[in-house]
C-alpha cells in the first residue's frame, strides 16, 4: 500500500493561497481603470478636437501628447515605482498609485484647456506608473510557479477587457455628458478598488530590494520626451528634415544613448542591461513593443477614420472596436495552448504575421467599404494581438527571479509604454505628414494665417470648412479623400514594423521545448548571466 500524499505545500500562506483567485480579480479591476483610461480616450479625441464649448479644439499634435504625456511618465517612472513597491511593500504603493490615479483624473475632466489637460495626464499617469508594476508583482507572490502562466494569461485577459468596454463606456458618456465625463468616470472605480485591496490583496516586498536610480529615470524621461516631441514636431510640420524636427530627435537618441552607458556603470541601475543579452529576453520585450505601438497607432487614425470619414458617433465607434477588444479577452487566456503545442517561436511569430496582414488590410479601406470588413480586421487583429502579449509576458516575467517581480513587471510594462507612445508619435506623425500633403493644394484658397492649422488633421479641416458655410463644401470631399490616402500610408508603415518584428522572434525566440520538471524551460528562459 502507498502512503497518503503529503498535503501540498504552497510558498504563499495558505489563506492567501485559498483566496488568490478573488485577489487576481482585484488586480485586474486596478489594472482595468489603467488601460480604460486610454482606450476611453481613444473614443474621445474627435470631442476634444472639437472647438469650445463641445471640446478643447486640440490640435493634431496636441492630442497626441494628450496620450503621450501619459504614457511617458508611466513608462519613465515605472522601475523607480517597482523598486519602490519591492523597498515599500506591493500593496501600500498599489493604493498610493491608485489614489493619485483618481486624483489626476478629477482634474483632468475639468481642463479648460489643452495644456492643462496635458499636465493632468501627466498626472495620472504618474499614478499609473504606480499600479501596473504592482498588479503583476502581486500576482507573482500569490500563484505558485506552474499556474503562472494561467494567471498572467488571465491578466492579459484583462487588458482585452478594458479595451472592450472603454471604447463603448466612452461613446456612451460621449453621447450623453460632455467630454470629460470619459475622466471622471475613473474616480467611482478607484474607490471600490482601493476598498477591495485593503480587505482582500497582502502585502509583499523584496527582502533584498534594490536602490533608487534617480539619475537614470531624469535621463531616459528626458530622452523620451525629447525623441518623442521631435516625431510629432516632423509630423506637425510635414518635414522631418526641418532642424528643429533633426536636433531634438538626435538630442534624444544622445540622452538615450547617455542613459544606456550610465546603467551599464551603475551600481544600483533602473534597468539592469545585462538582461539583455539574453537574445531570449530582448527578443520578447521587442515583441511586446511593437504589439502596443501598432495597438495604439491603429486605435488612433481608426477613430477619425470610423467618426470623421464613415459619420458614425463616439458609441457606435465603440461598438466597432469591440471585437479587436474581445478577442483579446477571449484569446489571451488560451494563448498558452498553443504555446505548449508549438512552441514560443511559431504562436508569437505567427501573431505578428496576422498582425502585420491585419495593418495592411487597413490600406484597402475607403468611405464606402462595407463595415463588416472592417469588423473582420479587427477580429484578426486582436486575434493576432492575444498569441504575442501572452507568451512574451511569461518570457518575460519568469526570466528574473520571483522576489524581482517588481522589477520584471516595470520592465514589460516599460516596453508596452514606449511602444505605445512610440507608436501614437510615428503613426500619428505619418499620418499627419501624409494629410497635410495630400490636402495642402485645396487650401490654396485660404488666407495663409488659417491654411497651415486647417491641414493640421481632417478634423482642422472640417471645422474650416464648417464655417465656409457653401463655400466649403468642397473641402469636406477633398478632406475624406486626403485622409484615406494617409491611412492607407501609415497603416503600411505599421505593416512593415510588424514584419520585423516577426523576423526578430522568428530568429531568436526558443521553439517547442521539452516540459519534463520544467528544467529545460526555464534554462531558455533563465537570463546569460544566470546560467
Amino acid at each position: 500500500m502507498t502512503s497518503p500524499a503529503a498535503p501540498a505545500r504552497h510558498r504563499a500562506p495558505e489563506a492567501v493561497h485559498r483566496r488568490r483567485w478573488a485577489i487576481l480579480g482585484v488586480l485586474m479591476l486596478s489594472l482595468l481603470i489603467v488601460v480604460l483610461d486610454n482606450s476611453i480616450l481613444n473614443v474621445a479625441i474627435k470631442t476634444i478636437s472639437t472647438p469650445a464649448p463641445t471640446g478643447l479644439g486640440a490640435t493634431q499634435s496636441e492630442l497626441e501628447w494628450a496620450i503621450n504625456a501619459y504614457t511617458l511618465v508611466f513608462a519613465g517612472l515605472l522601475f523607480s515605482a517597482g523598486l519602490l513597491g519591492d523597498r515599500l511593500g506591493r500593496k501600500k504603493v498599489l493604493i498610493g498609485g491608485l489614489v493619485v490615479f483618481g486624483v489626476g483624473s478629477a482634474l483632468a475632466a475639468f481642463s479648460g484647456s489643452p495644456a492643462e489637460l496635458i499636465g493632468f495626464r501627466a498626472v495620472m499617469g504618474l499614478g499609473a506608473a504606480f499600479v501596473m508594476p504592482a498588479t503583476l508583482a502581486v500576482l507573482m507572490n500569490v500563484f505558485e510557479r506552474d499556474e503562472q502562466p494561467k494567471a498572467i494569461g488571465i491578466w492579459a485577459g484583462g487588458v482585452g477587457l478594458a479595451i472592450a468596454i472603454g471604447p463603448i463606456t466612452g461613446g456612451f458618456l460621449l453621447d450623453h455628458f460632455w467630454w470629460g465625463s470619459v475622466f471622471l468616470v475613473n474616480v467611482p472605480i478607484v474607490v471600490l478598488a482601493v476598498a477591495l485591496m485593503l480587505w482582500l490583496v497582502p502585502d509583499s516586498r523584496d527582502p533584498n530590494p534594490g536602490r533608487i536610480d534617480p539619475v537614470g529615470v531624469v535621463l531616459s524621461v528626458t530622452g523620451l520626451v525629447l525623441l518623442v516631441y521631435g516625431i510629432i514636431k516632423g509630423g506637425q510640420l510635414a518635414d522631418f528634415t526641418d532642424v528643429t524636427v533633426v536636433s531634438t530627435i538626435g538630442a534624444g537618441l544622445a540622452v538615450l544613448a547617455a542613459f544606456v552607458v550610465f546603467e551599464k556603470r551603475s551600481d544600483h541601475p533602473s534597468i539592469d542591461v545585462t538582461y539583455f543579452k539574453n537574445k531570449v529576453f530582448s527578443a520578447s520585450v521587442v515583441a511586446i513593443a511593437l504589439v502596443f505601438f501598432a495597438l495604439m497607432g491603429v486605435t488612433f487614425f481608426a477613430v477619425f477614420y470610423t467618426q470623421s470619414v464613415r459619420g458614425y458617433s463616439p458609441l457606435e465607434t465603440g461598438l466597432l472596436l469591440l471585437p479587436l477588444a474581445a478577442t483579446q479577452m477571449i484569446f489571451a487566456p488560451r494563448a498558452r495552448l498553443l504555446v505548449d503545442r508549438f512552441g514560443n517561436k511559431v504562436t508569437t511569430t505567427a501573431g505578428l504575421l496576422v498582425l502585420a496582414a491585419t495593418l495592411a488590410a487597413f490600406a484597402t479601406l475607403d468611405g464606402d467599404t462595407p463595415i463588416w470588413i472592417l469588423e473582420a480586421v479587427f477580429f484578426l487583429m486582436g486575434a493576432g494581438m492575444a498569441h504575442v502579449m501572452t507568451p512574451v509576458s511569461v518570457v518575460i516575467m519568469q526570466a528574473l527571479p520571483r522576489e524581482k517581480a517588481g522589477s520584471a513587471s516595470a520592465l514589460s510594462n516599460v516596453f508596452r509604454q514606449v511602444g505605445g507612445a512610440l507608436g501614437i508619435a510615428v503613426l500619428g506623425s505619418v499620418l499627419s505628414a501624409a494629410y497635410r500633403n495630400g490636402i495642402e493644394d485645396d487650401l490654396g484658397l485660404l488666407p495663409p494665417g488659417v491654411r497651415h492649422a486647417a491641414g493640421e488633421s481632417i478634423e482642422a479641416t472640417l471645422a474650416v470648412a464648417d464655417r465656409l458655410g457653401a463655400r466649403g463644401e468642397p473641402l469636406i470631399g477633398a478632406a475624406d479623400d486626403a485622409f484615406l490616402h494617409a491611412m492607407h500610408v501609415t497603416a503600411l508603415w505599421g505593416a512593415g514594423v510588424a514584419v520585423l518584428g516577426a523576423v526578430v522572434v522568428a530568429v531568436f525566440l526558443p521553439g517547442r521545448t521539452p516540459t519534463s520538471e520544467g528544467d529545460e524551460e526555464k534554462r531558455e528562459l533563465m537570463p546569460a548571466t544566470d546560467r
